[in-house]
């Protein structure tokens, strides 16, 4: 199995200096630099203290100067709100100064304030999202680029600097609804499976994908198929819990509604029950193991709820698998 982390930079109520939040980040992913972990993912958000950090290029720069290992994950750009060229240009500059160590994940966005913010039509987010992932691989294995869509129209652009790795950087794209997965699929991108779905979610949404990637006629060999789990770890089943449904509670006030939920203890519920791995950590390396056989989990991205999680799982779940 691989093994990578999805590092938010969370600033529950604020409650140190911003610029310690992103230290400890930093430190954590140097941590990460010694142990058996294969990649950190970095989010981007706008415009909330679930997660301050609005630039992937820019924190990813920073981690690659104090790390010469591990790789340097984008989990997401948030594609339909840049301009692709520019997309394009920053992720190719971060690979190069990284030695070659990116991995690109491009998502849509969901959040309206971000949308709206940016001059973003939400009803428009896909499209720009699709013609933006399309342009960024097309300037990365094009030395010109010509492109007309409804969206972007620009004619023998080179962009530069190309990537390091060639032709570029391993590429995915975030599959959040059974209407991505199709999408990736048919264009034969590789997925990235998100933290919010429940263990059962992802197990359906993984076998439609190498269906529909093959009825396209690509192959599921050789792909990392990236799944993000929440994780929280603690000395008893019991603390874990806790932690599990305090973790949950502080997504569900700042951040995300899933679907499937009419009330706030349902949500709750669905939380701790189905989408958060929880437990000692042998619980944890147990229930690893049961979710690999029952829905293909070969690549864990964990986001862990607290920095005990994150300890506990470095020093005694880890090494259990790799």
């Amino acid at each position: 199995m691989k093994f990578g982390i999805l590092q938010f930079f969370s600033w529950p109520d604020r409650r140190v200096e911003l610029p310690i939040v992103y230290e400890r980040a930093l430190q954590r992913i140097e941590i990460m630099e010694r142990s058996g972990y294969d990649a950190v993912w970095l989010t981007e958000h706008h415009f909330n203290d679930y997660s301050v950090c609005p630039s992937i290029p820019v924190m990813g720069a920073y981690a690659a100067a104090r790390t010469k290992r591990i790789r340097i994950g984008a989990a997401v750009t948030l594609a339909a709100l840049y301009h692709p060229l520019r997309l394009a240009e920053e992720i190719a500059l971060l690979d190069i100064l990284s030695g070659g160590r990116v991995n690109w994940g491009a998502g849509r966005g969901f959040d309206l304030r971000e949308f709206k913010a940016f001059g973003i039509a939400p009803e428009e987010s896909g499209a720009r999202f699709h013609e933006a992932v399309e342009i960024v691989l097309r300037a990365w294995r094009n030395e010109g680029l010509t492109f007309k869509s409804e969206h972007f129209s620009f004619e023998n652009i080179e962009v530069l600097p190309k990537p390091l790795q060639r032709p570029h950087p391993p590429m995915w794209a975030a599959a959040g609804s059974n209407e991505a997965v199709e999408w990736a699929a048919s264009c034969g991108y590789s997925i990235l499976m998100n933290p919010h779905s429940t263990h059962a979610e992802l197990g359906e949404q993984r076998r439609l994908y190498q269906k529909r990637l093959e009825e396209h006629g690509h192959s599921i060999v050789g792909r990392d198929i990236p799944m993000a789990r929440l994780f929280a770890i603690a000395p008893t089943d019991a603390e874990a819990a806790d932690v599990a449904r305090e973790g949950a509670k502080w997504l569900l006030r700042t951040y995300v509604t899933p679907r499937g939920a009419t009330t706030a203890s349902d949500l709750l519920e669905r939380y701790v029950s189905s989408v958060v791995i929880h437990g000692t950590p042998e619980r944890v390396v147990d229930e690893i193991a049961r979710l690999r056989g029952e829905i293909g989990l070969e690549y864990l991205i964990g986001a862990p709820l607290s920095h005990q999680s994150f300890v506990s799982f470095t020093d005694r779940v880890l090494p259990k698998f790799v």
